[in-house]
């Protein structure tokens, strides 16, 4: 479980903003632009500091999650 204790902004807030930034690659000032446009008022280094500090929680979290897959696999001849 991630603790967002202490956080100034909602946790649906910093989620969003933190998978933003991972899954599109943009800047952090064009991200803040992003989360303007929303109605969120937020600085660039805040998001910094969310990217830093909660991004390998969420990885890992999300590792804990998946499936494991088969141990055994098989590769279609067409794909060598």
């Amino acid at each position: 479980m991630i603790s967002f204790k202490g956080a100034q902004y909602p946790k649906d807030v910093i989620l969003f903003a933190v998978f933003f930034y991972v899954r599109y690659g943009v800047s952090y000032r064009d991200l803040e632009e992003i989360m303007a446009e929303r109605g969120v008022s937020v600085d660039h280094t805040t998001l910094n500091r969310w990217v830093t500090r909660y991004s390998g929680a969420i990885a890992e979290t999300a590792r804990r999650r998946k499936r494991p897959c088969d141990r055994s696999w098989r590769m279609d001849e067409t794909k060598l």
